[in-house]
């Protein structure tokens, strides 16, 4: 393999953007092939490593964190946190999220004002308020029960400008020892007394293995000689798929998602550096198009189900998932990026 081209150090990373789709599709299809589900005879019909990588969709969202860290990294890492800076960053974040998670809500008001539950009033104002992955086990309504890694992530938002100060522009001595102590902060916290339910404590380790990702990143196009992304993303690919494969591989000690967060960054850096066959792909227009427009397909993917099983159809399952993907890409075309603009103009 040649070196690629060094990507720039800021901007778009494009196999990074179009990696998202696929993520985001993961984490659908995941809730479409489970028990009684719509596409579990297609899930059925495939070799058990492979049924075992469809229905672990779930660890998508922990990719999402890494990314998250990654990115915000890339994006922010070396801005002075003045005043003015800081009130720009907290308006972009959550111009970033807020407006289709309010039209996620709307599109299920039906459901919240028809459901029969006690303290609606505190779960309404959890929902909007976006605290709900604080308090995972105290409730049982799922109006949009994806949407509390959104909670997790403003935990993230908030605590960046603390982290990445004393972690930006750091050696490699510095990177990876925050490296190991991400990979090992869940068991850590866990030997505290933390508990599991904490979800946006529990999962830091992801975001903050992110970060440290991002400043191996600087590191590796530092010089022109850098190696091609693809030594990288694909045992960082393989490192994932084998791990939800085969769990058993594993010892008792080390838990699914400790074991897969180095490879989610070995991964993330490999595709930042771009090269190879995966990383093209993922750079095609259409698929960066649609990785634009994959945190739609997440947030409203649960309201649009609310709504799908209200009316069988033949092939629900598989018109559902086109839908989510027109839907989305009208929704991130015609209100995301225009509200986010706007509201970053405003501020």
């Amino acid at each position: 393999m040649t070196a690629p081209p060094r990507p720039p150090r800021k901007g778009q990373l494009p196999a990074l953007t179009g990696l998202r789709f696929f993520l985001a599709l993961w984490v659908i299809v995941d809730h479409l092939v489970g028990e009684g589900h719509a596409l579990e005879p297609y899930a059925q019909m495939l070799p058990h490593p492979f049924y075992m990588i469809v229905r672990g969709g779930y660890l998508a969202v922990t990719t999402f964190f890494v990314l998250s860290g990654f990115v915000l990294a890339r994006t922010y890492g070396h801005m002075e946190w003045t005043r003015r800076n800081l009130w720009k960053y907290a308006v972009g974040r959550v111009a970033r999220v807020y407006p289709v998670y309010l039209l996620s809500l709307l599109i299920v008001s039906r459901f919240i004002i028809a459901a029969k539950v006690d303290h609606k009033g505190w779960l309404v104002a959890m929902h909007l308020l976006l605290v709900q992955g604080w308090f995972v086990g105290h409730y049982s309504v799922g109006w949009n029960v994806a949407a509390w890694t959104l909670s997790v992530e403003m935990f993230f938002y908030l605590m960046f400008p603390l982290l990445i100060v004393p972690l930006r522009g750091g050696g490699w001595v510095k990177t990876l020892a925050t490296a190991v102590l991400a990979t090992f902060l869940v068991r850590i916290l866990w030997k505290l007394g933390v508990s599991d339910n904490l979800k946006p404590v529990i999962h830091l380790a992801d975001f903050l293995i992110g970060i440290a990702a991002s400043n191996v990143f600087d590191l590796l196009t530092r010089k022109s000689d850098g190696p091609a992304g693809a030594w990288l993303y694909v045992p960082g690919f393989l490192g994932v798929a084998a791990f939800i494969a085969y769990p058993q591989l594993l010892p008792s000690s080390i838990d699914l998602n400790t074991a897969i967060r180095p490879f989610n960054a070995l991964l993330l850096i490999g595709l930042g550096l771009g090269g190879g066959r995966i990383a093209r792909i993922l750079s095609l227009r259409p698929i960066v198009y649609m990785g634009k427009a994959s945190y739609s397909m997440y947030i409203l993917h649960i309201p649009m189900l609310w709504w799908a099983v209200l009316w069988p159809i033949p092939h629900g399952g598989e018109v559902y998932v086109l839908a989510v993907l027109i839907v989305a890409a009208l929704v991130y075309h015609f209100i995301e990026e225009p509200a986010n603009l706007y509201l970053r103009a405003r501020a």
